[in-house]
């Protein structure tokens, strides 16, 4: 525990304020990437034709956990709240969605999504580690406005 104190600790005084601007893009991606797999159903529905009833209900309140993580992540990241928790419960998802689902698809083809997971991942491993950042609900109301 000690580590990660240190860790957090380290985050928050070497954090750039232009590094927030990537921190609100990066929750608008994952509530943009929530909302398209909510609009995309179909690919689930694929999945779930020829499966079990035990393995369709599986696949289904995954997929439903899926999109209420990214827009609910997303939206917390965006704001800057509970960004460390937020980035480390979705970079399993995003884990599964680089080497799992991606990789399938061909790395090379054009309009890869794999390449874009990536630079997703990367940015949910940067902000578990730097944290919120100056532009963010809770520094607001952490800090007095003389510090601001």
């Amino acid at each position: 525990m000690n580590m990660l104190k240190k860790i957090e600790n380290w985050g928050d005084h070497h954090h750039p304020k232009w590094l927030d601007f990537f921190r609100i893009l990066l929750g608008l991606v994952l509530m943009w990437k929530g909302i398209d797999f909510y609009v995309n159903m179909q690919a689930f529905s694929n999945l779930m034709r020829g499966a079990f009833l035990g393995t369709a209900i599986s696949i289904s309140l995954l997929a439903h956990f899926i999109i209420v993580l990214h827009i609910v992540g997303g939206l917390a990241i965006t704001l800057g709240t509970y960004t460390r928790t937020f980035c480390l419960i979705n970079l399993p998802i995003l884990i599964g969605a680089v080497f799992f689902i991606n990789i399938s698809g061909g790395i090379f083809k054009p309009y890869s999504e794999f390449w874009f997971s990536i630079s997703v991942l990367a940015g949910l491993i940067c902000f578990a580690i730097e944290g919120n950042g100056y532009l963010s609900v809770e520094r607001q109301k952490i800090l007095p406005k003389e510090a601001i």
